[in-house]
């Protein structure tokens, strides 16, 4: 495996890195740049079996020590710097995007393990302790709405994006402010909010979007 040149982080994740401290910068672009590759796999998949050892050989990969993992790939050896020690929630992430590979439509219980598998890798991005799921926390409220309005704007079936617009705004917007080492999450999470409220559409799509992350980046909410 070689690095994702050729797929680019999208115009939203480039933002948020932007607004992000040094001290996540690293480690939030590494979760990204992970999450892109899963997307990726399963958007070139059409046999599940296949997916889900393409998706082990990352499980596998990620249980082993930094040491022992294979060399070479771009996002592996990030991680081997920038998530040593926390690589659980690296896994729950490919756990996550397991999710995506039942028979359609997808199911509502596999659309909520898929994003909560997202919130905890995103969350762990800005936190060295082990990440709780707390739906009252406004780090896990931005994550969740960035992780379901991301999907929701890559699926193709109308009821599968209906399902996930309405368990995004199902989410309330922030309880309070996020921390300020969490701006670039915040970015996230308000263009995602922004783009559930319009039915699903990309991030960044409409004149409005990058005010929206500005002003989610300077209110971190």
């Amino acid at each position: 495996m070689t690095e994702d040149s050729a797929d680019p982080l999208p115009p939203e994740a480039v933002i948020a890195l932007a607004w992000s401290p040094p001290e996540v910068r690293s480690a939030l672009g590494t979760v990204l740049r992970l999450d892109r590759r899963l997307a990726r796999i399963l958007a070139r998949t059409r046999e599940p079996m296949l997916g889900q050892m393409r998706l082990s050989w990352w499980r596998e990969a990620l249980g082993k020590p930094p040491a022992d993992r294979p060399r070479g790939d771009a996002v592996l050896d990030a991680i081997g710097v920038h998530w040593a020690g926390r690589e659980p929630a690296l896994v729950a992430l490919v756990d996550g995007w397991e999710q995506v590979l039942e028979e359609p439509p997808l199911s509502e219980e596999a659309a909520r393990l898929f994003a909560a598998g997202r919130c905890e890798a995103l969350i762990a991005a800005h936190r060295r302790e082990p990440v709780a799921l707390d739906p009252s926390d406004p780090c896990m409220a931005a994550a969740w709405h960035w992780s379901l309005a991301d999907f929701a704007a890559r699926v193709s079936d109308a009821r599968e994006r209906a399902l996930l617009v309405r368990l995004g705004l199902a989410q309330g917007r922030p309880a309070a402010p996020l921390p300020r080492e969490a701006r670039g999450l915040a970015v996230l999470g308000g263009l995602g909010l922004r783009a559930l409220r319009r039915g699903g559409r990309p991030l960044m799509e409409g004149r409005g979007a990058p005010l929206a992350a500005l002003r989610a980046a300077i209110f971190r909410a």
